[in-house]
């Protein structure tokens, strides 16, 4: 049952003719008010479809309302919280990527989505942690830049014959380099669990897992899978989502600690300001915006091939 707050986010939604997208990453309470949820790749899909929302609340870190802005141009887009940043996208500036490209001219420049709108504007195509594997693959060149996560670059180079060179060394996600060989001794104590983790814990981690899936990706496995019981090695709240939709099922988390702290900047107060309020507006540069679109629609074309 939803709270007053929530009631009151829904009709402010109605009345401003808005869209509430958010990541897997939110607590319970924002997943429960919004219209779509998902992993990256889901949410840029679901972006580009938008066409009679006069407005989209982006309830992720900033690449995410970025990436939605750059698909919408002529529509508003609106943060709850400028600060909800993503600090891997922030390891990752436009002059690191031109450096690479100089060094490595006849490589194929292939981002993370977690990059922000002036890195994407240096890409060929974008990827996330759920089609890396094919967009690497529809490639002609055999040499390719990869960036930032390094731990995704290494589970891309397991499944592809190409040269992937990540930039830049050592970029990651602090939440999944979290995980540790303690997740082992959750077998142990869960002999009849599953361990699914994400592709940008450690390699020696995903090592461990029966499966490195995206959060996407753990959402239909978890919901299609005769297993009853599953070890889920991503941010915490990918758990509540878990929870939630199958309630006949258990579902642990490898750690609780596991928390995007600026993806729980969002609060359903925020929400509700910013749809009163109509703040705060993602902008992206315009000649910035044009370059980035390209990479990121030849990434959604390719995907649904």
């Amino acid at each position: 049952m939803l709270n007053d707050l929530q009631n009151e986010i829904i009709q402010l939604k109605e009345e401003k003719n808005a869209i509430i997208l958010a990541h897997n990453y939110q607590t319970g309470d924002i997943q429960e008010i919004a219209d779509f949820m998902g992993d990256s790749l889901e949410l840029c899909i679901k972006a580009s479809e938008i066409e009679d929302k006069d407005l989209v609340v982006f309830c992720g870190v900033d690449f995410m309302a970025e990436t939605a802005a750059i698909l919408n141009p002529d529509k508003k887009i609106l943060i709850p919280d400028t600060e909800a940043e993503c600090p891997m996208a922030n390891m990752l500036p436009a002059s690191e990527i031109r450096k690479a490209k100089e060094r490595h001219s006849d490589a194929a420049v292939v981002l993370y989505v977690n990059t922000l709108a002036e890195a994407k504007a240096e890409a060929d195509i974008l990827c996330t942690s759920a089609n890396a594997v094919k967009i690497v693959q529809s490639l002609d060149e055999d040499t390719v830049l990869f960036g930032p996560d390094m731990n995704l670059a290494s589970y891309v180079s397991n499944f592809t014959d190409k040269e992937i060179i990540p930039i830049p060394e050592g970029g990651h996600c602090y939440v999944h380099k979290m995980f540790t060989g303690e997740i082992f001794f959750l077998r142990e104590k869960y002999p009849d669990a599953e361990i699914l983790v994400h592709p940008e814990c450690n390699p020696e981690i995903q090592e461990m897992a029966d499966h490195v899936l995206s959060t996407g990706g753990m959402v239909n496995y978890v919901k299609e899978s005769p297993k009853n019981t599953f070890i889920i090695g991503t941010e915490v709240d990918m758990v509540t989502r878990l929870r939630r939709e199958n309630p006949d099922k258990s579902i642990i988390p490898a750690l609780s600690e596991a928390i995007c702290k600026t993806m729980k900047l969002h609060t359903l107060e925020k929400i509700k300001n910013s749809l009163l309020n109509e703040e705060f507006v993602v902008r992206v540069d315009e000649d910035i915006a044009d370059k980035a679109r390209s990479a990121v629609e030849r990434m959604i074309e390719v995907s649904k091939r």
